[in-house]
């Protein structure tokens, strides 16, 4: 997942609502009014509940910890304080799939970690994808949503969707089907890595899940996405938005819009040429980003916590980040000088007055 306010926060202050989203959002910025407006009451919103639910956390900390540290002779320390505590955050993202935002020195992007030492294909894989002429898909909707749950209806009109191209089909598949189309290849477990790093790959058509996508930035192959739940529409939302991908919902459409999108992004270079673009962002870096990983646990272990980098905004209230109190200093001295100046006219007038009475 990308950069947000609920991590974010733990190691520097709060992120502006009104140009970063929160982590549940399918927007991206630059916002409109109204999902401008959204960002800030879904922030409120979250921060209100996380206040409500502070004691019940406070209370479950304690009852988890506070026995195991007093046998060790030590005081447990205030939540508050250990939840603040972080050395460094490790986050599985990279800019090439999400959008410049401000980050604390804390915070270390290391998407693509994990992937490292591609596997060669099977023989049999190997061979199929040699021989696709016209190129390959690979369809694939991850570990959690299956295939195989699909209706029966949904799967045959894939299929014949699939006998229409010319392309070969890997489908991810956790059951075998009959009557196979010649171009379609039904494996019960995919070597994604190694699929996507075959020159015949063509497109990938995926639930959209953040590996999933990083992946296919890493390879630069264009994606069609068919999100479920989670990040994935957020995922699929910024992919349509960067040029490089397709989105499709799943419902009873779903394979005539299917068939639409597996058309355009074949008949259209603009789709791959993009994909390429943010994929030579993605691999223009200092280091493998498994490397830096490596890198920077080493060093806040060496450097005993890392202090150096933590933000001193923790240590600011937000009374102060709001300049309330110089606020309130500017507002009362302005009171008084005005009030001041209010009673010496008064008094002026009265001598004034009462001078011009006597004569």
């Amino acid at each position: 997942m990308q950069p947000h306010n609920i991590h974010v926060a733990l190691i520097d202050e709060l992120q502006n609502p009104a140009y970063t989203y929160n982590h549940w959002s399918s927007v991206d910025p630059p916002f409109s009014f109204t999902e401008r407006v959204t960002e800030l009451y879904e922030t409120i919103r979250y921060y209100y509940y996380a206040w409500l639910l502070s004691g019940d956390e406070n209370k479950s900390y304690v009852n988890a910890f506070s026995s195991a540290v007093e046998k060790r002779g030590n005081v447990l320390p205030p939540y508050s304080e250990v939840k603040y505590n972080a050395s460094l955050i490790l986050g599985n993202s990279d800019i090439s799939c999400g959008h410049a935002m401000r980050l604390p020195a804390a915070y270390k992007q290391i998407g693509g970690y994990h992937i490292v030492d591609i596997p060669p294909l099977s023989k049999n894989l190997q061979e199929i994808m040699d021989k696709a002429r016209d190129g390959v898909i690979y369809f694939s909707m991850g570990s959690i949503l299956r295939s195989k749950d699909m209706t029966d209806d949904m799967k045959n009109q894939l299929l014949n969707v699939f006998s229409s191209l010319n392309q070969t089909v890997i489908w991810k598949f956790e059951e075998r089907l009959r009557n196979l189309p010649n171009n379609v290849n039904i494996i019960d477990w995919a070597p994604q890595q190694s699929i996507l790093g075959h020159r015949n790959c063509l497109l990938f058509i995926t639930h959209g899940g953040l590996l999933s996508t990083i992946e296919a930035v890493h390879f630069g192959v264009p994606i069609i996405g068919l999100p479920a739940f989670g990040d994935q529409y957020k995922n699929i939302n910024r992919a349509v938005k960067k040029g490089f991908g397709k989105r499709v919902d799943l419902d009873m459409e779903m394979p005539k819009n299917l068939q639409v999108a597996i058309k355009d992004i074949l008949q259209n270079s603009r789709y791959k040429e993009k994909v390429k673009e943010y994929s030579t962002i993605y691999h223009h870096r200092i280091a493998h980003p498994g490397e830096e990983l490596v890198h920077w646990v080493e060093h806040v272990v060496r450097t005993r916590g890392a202090q150096y980098l933590r933000s001193s905004a923790l240590l600011v209230p937000l009374y102060q980040k709001l300049y309330l109190d110089l606020i309130i200093l500017i507002t009362i001295t302005t009171l008084v000088v005005t009030k001041s100046v209010f009673q010496m006219n008064i008094l002026v007038i009265k001598y004034f007055y009462a001078k011009n009475k006597t004569e």
